[in-house]
């Protein structure tokens, strides 16, 4: 499971995870500390969630909460290029299709990712265009 090996990954890098009740995100990131709401019902969500809190973590610094900013938009986007890349590389986007997952909920299941955060990485990789 990816959510798994996220946390081991934080862990030896000296993150303290916890699943919080979260009201307005599904993930913040302070410090060394992550919180992840409870209430994220599959850990393939949890996943994508923790890939983009330590997307945070590697590729910015500081509160980036206010995304009328341009600056703290360009530092949300890197982490979520980061994310992209580290749970969904395009080769294995290759791979699931080769394999013929072809639709967007089956390969989301094949990768172990969420739909939504699939479909953005597809946009991102230019694979899908909405």
């Amino acid at each position: 499971m990816k959510y798994e090996a996220l946390l081991d990954e934080a862990y030896e890098n000296g993150l303290v995870v916890k699943e919080k009740p979260l009201q307005a995100h599904d993930g913040r990131i302070k410090g060394n500390r992550i919180a992840i709401r409870s209430s994220i019902e599959t850990n393939a969500k949890k996943g994508c969630v923790l890939a983009e809190e330590l997307g945070h973590y590697y590729m910015n610094s500081g509160d980036v909460l206010n995304q009328d900013d341009v600056i703290n938009r360009r530092q949300e986007r890197l982490a979520r290029q980061w994310a992209y890349e580290k749970l969904v590389p395009i080769e294995n986007i290759y791979f699931a299709a080769s394999d013929g997952y072809t639709q967007i909920w089956e390969m989301a299941e094949y990768l172990d990712v969420d739909e939504e955060f699939l479909k953005e990485a597809l946009i991102y990789y230019g694979i899908l265009d909405i």
